[in-house]
């Protein structure tokens, strides 16, 4: 296994296979909030919920209580990963000054995503400043380490929400979410539907191909199929192989879900990200790249690792 991984890694090296990471995170200081109350780091890597469970937040090697921009560059030069996405939720902690600066630091590398929680009662004070400075807007949605964990669920398409779309519209911006997976409460793609459909000129990014577990294939095929004609939904694979759980490389659930999306709406919908750190913890880079591999076409790889997310997030 792992001389077909260092197999494929050198000969996507040889035909210098351009990436474009279009789900990632970095953090100055870890202050996660979610479901499991607060999240804080604890040393080496690790990190402990309010509830008392622990969890790897950083790879070892890349820190030991911050995953810095400087931390992931480093992995970014070693695997010729040429620019990323900044994105931001409950996990880690809203951190929009530090993404701001980093953009600013590394701007031929890096584009950031602002990140608000609508129920703060400077909810408009907000979101006026953050438009100064973002076009990308991500919502952290899922019940788990998202606002639907620490608020009672609300609807997506709600007036509450679509006044800030309306907002953010008029910046060109684009709309993120994690959604979780289809048996949580937050996992609304028909409100995602109503969206694309009330501002078309926004684009709607679903993260990690709509959260779908193992099980969950019926319900991929179903909701692929519905928001197939709206081109103004995409989405990102990222941490697919984590929510298909358990499986192991090269994660065949994983790549007929990717499939199975891409047949139905189109590999020029779907981007290629890598949910660092987290997913660093638990899958190694090269996973991560070439377990896809197999599963396009040379064209397709090049639209889904690269021209996909450069166009959306990098174009303008």
């Amino acid at each position: 296994m792992i001389s077909l991984l260092i197999a494929k890694r050198q000969n996507a090296i040889k035909i210098n296979m351009k990436l474009i990471d279009s789900h990632a995170h970095i953090f100055s200081t870890l202050a996660g909030f979610g479901a499991e109350g607060e999240l804080r780091c604890i040393g080496k890597g690790m990190a402990r919920w309010a509830t008392g469970r622990d969890e790897r937040i950083i790879p070892e090697g890349f820190g030991d209580r911050t995953f810095t921009a400087e931390a992931y560059l480093s992995i970014m030069d070693k695997y010729n990963i040429e620019k990323a996405v900044l994105l931001q939720g409950g996990l880690l902690g809203f951190d929009n000054n530090y993404l701001r600066e980093t953009v600013e630091k590394y701007p031929d590398r890096f584009i950031a995503a602002g990140a608000i929680d609508p129920y703060c009662r400077k909810e408009k004070e907000i979101l006026d400043n953050l438009l100064k400075s973002f076009r990308i807007f991500k919502f952290e949605s899922s019940t788990g380490c998202g606002l639907m964990g620490i608020h009672e669920t609300f609807p997506l398409d709600g007036k509450m929400m679509m006044d800030i779309y309306s907002k953010i519209e008029k910046k060109n911006s684009i709309a993120v979410f994690d959604l979780g997976s289809p048996s949580d409460e937050s996992h609304q793609i028909d409100a995602m539907i109503s969206i694309a459909k009330r501002f078309p000129s926004m684009t709607v990014v679903i993260c990690h191909l709509g959260s779908y577990k193992r099980n969950d294939r019926d319900i991929l095929i179903a909701e692929m199929e519905k928001v197939k004609p709206f081109e103004n939904i995409v989405f990102d694979a990222s941490a697919l192989m984590w929510k298909t759980r358990p499986e192991e490389y090269p994660f065949p659930i994983a790549n007929d879900f990717l499939k199975i999306a891409k047949d139905r709406i189109g590999i020029e919908r779907i981007m290629w990200g890598t949910d660092s750190p987290t997913m660093l913890c638990r899958y190694s880079m090269d996973q991560l790249i070439d377990c896809y591999c197999e599963t396009l076409s040379s064209d397709e790889k090049d639209l889904f690792f690269y021209e996909n997310a450069k166009r959306l997030y990098f174009s303008n």
